[in-house]
């Protein structure tokens, strides 16, 4: 890469094992950093190279717990204070994305509100992959790429071949992501509907499209609870489905979901690698495919680093 201002990336400890992928994808090795952390549990990360002038991407999804935003921000200020030339923030999974609009009085919009948060550290640019919504792009006055991971997924549908595929979406919030990959794969469109008891808890669940012999994919943008796609995924082969399987790219995966994926009619659960899995011998993980994202980030970083066009970069 020949350029004026040298590229640098580094990552916090959350998403090291993609970053690794990510920097190994250009032909890079991982900036060295550190994290001393204090008795009372606070922490000091550091930057355990020169970045004067250099163009930094830092790499952390910010999933649960809030250590892993702060370690972003705390990073970001890190970089800004060494002279960095410019400081991206490389946000595979954008945490608090859900709270992007007050749907009740007296919430908070979390999702603007950690924006503000990464602009204030002295970010120039964020990198995300499949946010929960659009519109959070608005929420930042500076760059915002957002990458899709249908890049990945689309071709692993292909190569599965399956006969009389339909793609469904697990609730009305998705129809518009479902209906994008029902369009580019050919096949028809199923769309779940579902009342809500409270969050994390869904009440009951119906299909609209024609379900009876179908091989079907729910696709959806985060997996957390598993409750949604486990409950879809019985309702549609109890309506006569061949077979379902859920596509996501964010796999939270929190609380019962591992048990109630493995237990559920779900034949495969395909994911990307935006969160680490859980590392658990007790974990019953065989349903669970994991693509990686690492590619799809060092391309646009590239990209990105040398002044070209990223719009090659999206599906849709």
């Amino acid at each position: 890469m020949d350029h004026q201002h040298q590229i640098k990336i580094f990552s916090c400890r959350s998403s090291r094992y993609l970053a690794e992928k990510i920097a190994s994808s250009l032909n890079l090795d991982l900036g060295k950093s550190s994290v001393t952390v204090f008795s009372d549990g606070e922490f000091q990360p550091a930057l355990e190279e020169s970045v004067r002038g250099a163009t930094v991407f830092i790499v952390q999804s910010t999933m649960p717990p809030v250590e892993n935003i702060f370690e972003l921000l705390l990073m970001v200020d890190a970089a800004r204070r060494a002279s960095a030339y410019k400081v991206i923030a490389v946000i595979p999974y954008f945490g608090w994305a859900r709270q992007d609009r007050k749907d009740r009085p007296r919430v908070p919009i979390g999702a603007k509100m950690v924006a503000n948060l990464l602009v204030a550290a002295g970010c120039d640019r964020v990198m995300s992959a499949d946010l929960h919504a659009d519109q959070i792009q608005g929420f930042f006055d500076i760059p915002v790429d957002h990458i899709y991971a249908s890049s990945i997924f689309l071709p692993y549908l292909r190569d599965l071949k399956l006969d009389n595929m339909s793609i469904a979406a697990p609730d009305m919030g998705g129809a518009k992501r479902a209906n994008a990959y029902s369009r580019i794969l050919g096949c028809p469109l199923i769309i779940c509907h579902k009342s809500r008891e409270k969050a994390n808890v869904v009440g009951s669940m119906t299909a609209i499209g024609d379900v009876e012999g179908k091989n079907i994919v729910i696709i959806d943008d985060m997996i957390d609870t598993a409750g949604t796609i486990t409950k879809a995924a019985d309702m549609l082969m109890e309506k006569g489905a061949i077979s379902v399987r859920a596509l996501a790219t964010h796999a939270v995966l929190s609380g019962p979901a591992y048990e109630r994926i493995a237990q559920s009619a779900l034949k495969e659960v395909i994911i990307s690698d935006t969160i680490p899995l859980m590392v658990n011998p007790n974990v019953d993980r065989t349903k669970i495919k994991v693509l990686s994202v690492a590619e799809i980030f060092a391309d646009v970083i590239d990209k990105v680093y040398n002044y070209k066009s990223i719009s090659t970069s999206f599906i849709f």
